[in-house]
């Protein structure tokens, strides 16, 4: 992400425990690959095995 983009242009991902689209946020740039959930809330869920 070398220049400025909207928000609109952002990359978005599923999160598979919620199904919601979140965003590309610049604390997860060098990790976006790897980024699968939207929040620790739904990490800890999807850890847990609690949600369907």
């Amino acid at each position: 992400m070398s220049k400025m983009l909207k928000k609109s242009e952002l990359p978005s991902k599923l999160c598979p425990v919620c199904k919601r689209p979140f965003s590309w946020r610049r604390k997860w740039k060098k990790d976006w690959q790897n980024v699968k959930y939207c929040s620790h809330k739904c990490s800890k869920l999807a850890k847990s095995n609690t949600y369907t």
